[in-house]
């Protein structure tokens, strides 16, 4: 008899101890592949098992089910992770839920849709977001303008927008590159498409597609733009059925005193701003506060608002990360001058040195869009021609994590995306 109540006992604490939860844990020292962690947690979304996002616990991490196929998957793509017993879980969980925490549990339940607006023939480097999506091995698919005019993008929920132009002045390069052979087949391809599609102009064109993806998010899409596909998407709702263009973009002068018939209540984030008018300058307007700062390399990081993970869950999701100070990155884009942000939109990232944000999210109509200043988290000043960042020697960087935030963030339980 003695002899079954102490195996009974040994059997019963068997049980108990054993793993059921799959912890993946995001804070600096534990986790040695940040950037691969959010790929597993897609896979396992597509794959149907449940997950939870554990907002500001060790870093933003995630709990998915002990299974054999996600053991295997974390290791082969080299991820960390912990097994956990449903103790250990239930503790977690009610540390999470505590008043007295920051901490929220965001159910994620289905992998979105993701499509990304970039040109054909662009490699995965020539953008920071498809170059961590392929890093990470998350699926997305590649669209431009004549999935965008054809209405395509219902069938994705989230979209990223590639370093465009959506002015249709080919990226204000003109200065320095109008007589190189790339600028000139780009130049001539753009029309070409605009021709294509029934359009005089490439600004008329981009213009079509700037409102097609406004119309995207105003029905319940997630948008996210870098760099110049920022204010340049801004400024092409603004100035919607004004000229802004000159003559070597496209074939006549500009409209007389454009810049009083911007339209700010067009545009997503910015208001009041000042296009630059001069054609050989590389920059779009006083949005950008590239030619503006003053900061060198070593002082440039930006540093991410604390939201309340429980009664602000959006803004906390696209911060999530194991530091709050995040190196700064040059690009077309590099910042956006605080001054001409609209009221209604949220500051994730800011730099203090001189009053610039980073990283701005708002919400228009039933969707939402998130801005990232610069070009690529992990080169400082890219340049034209510069060969690729290797994420391999970067698997743990703040900057592309809060890319993937904004990936991930649309999965999360739709009652916890009401604002």
């Amino acid at each position: 008899m003695f002899k079954k109540i102490i195996f009974l006992l040994i059997f019963l604490s068997v049980i108990t101890a054993k793993a059921s939860f799959i912890l993946v844990p995001m804070d600096e020292t534990t986790q040695q592949n940040h950037l691969k962690a959010y790929g597993i947690t897609f896979w396992c979304l597509e794959k149907n098992y449940k997950a939870s996002w554990l907002l500001n616990y060790r870093g933003g991490s995630f709990l998915l089910p002990d299974a054999l196929e996600i053991r295997k998957e974390c290791q082969i793509r080299g991820v960390s992770f912990e097994i956990i017993s449903d103790g250990e879980q239930i503790s977690i969980l009610n540390e999470i839920a505590s008043p007295s925490q920051n901490m929220e549990s965001v159910v994620l339940e289905k992998a979105p849709k993701i499509a990304v607006y970039t040109p054909k023939g662009k490699q995965p480097w020539d953008d920071a977001v498809t170059l961590v999506l392929t890093y990470a091995e998350i699926p997305f698919t590649p669209i431009y303008d004549e999935e965008v005019l054809s209405d395509q993008l219902l069938l994705y929920d989230w979209l990223h927008l590639h370093h465009e132009d959506f002015t249709g002045q080919y990226g204000k390069f003109y200065g320095a590159y109008k007589n190189v052979p790339w600028y000139i087949e780009q130049k001539k391809e753009a029309e070409s498409l605009a021709t294509k599609l029934g359009y005089a102009k490439v600004s008329q064109e981009k213009g079509a597609v700037a409102k097609k993806i406004r119309d995207f998010v105003i029905g319940g899409g997630f948008m996210f733009a870098m760099c110049s596909a920022t204010d340049s998407f801004d400024i092409a709702l603004a100035a919607d059925g004004v000229d802004i263009c000159e003559t070597m973009f496209d074939g006549d002068p500009s409209e007389g005193n454009y810049q009083s018939k911007m339209n700010y209540g067009n545009s997503f984030a910015f208001k009041e701003f000042t296009l630059e008018r001069r054609p050989e300058q590389y920059e779009f307007s006083d949005i950008d506060m590239t030619s503006k700062r003053r900061v060198p390399m070593e002082k440039d990081y930006f540093t991410l608002m604390e939201f309340s993970a429980k009664w602000d869950p959006i803004p906390s999701m696209l911060c999530q990360n194991h530091t709050q100070l995040v190196k700064g990155f040059m690009g077309q884009t590099t910042a956006f001058d605080v001054s001409l942000i609209k009221s209604n939109v949220l500051l994730m990232g800011t730099c203090e040195l001189n009053g610039e944000a980073r990283y701005i999210h708002g919400q228009k109509g039933k969707g939402m869009f998130t801005f990232y200043g610069g070009h690529d988290p992990e080169d400082f000043q890219h340049q034209v021609g510069d060969p690729p960042t290797v994420l391999d020697l970067h698997a743990n960087s703040p900057g592309y994590r809060l890319i993937l935030n904004n990936v991930l963030f649309p999965a999360a339980r739709k009652k916890k995306l009401k604002t």
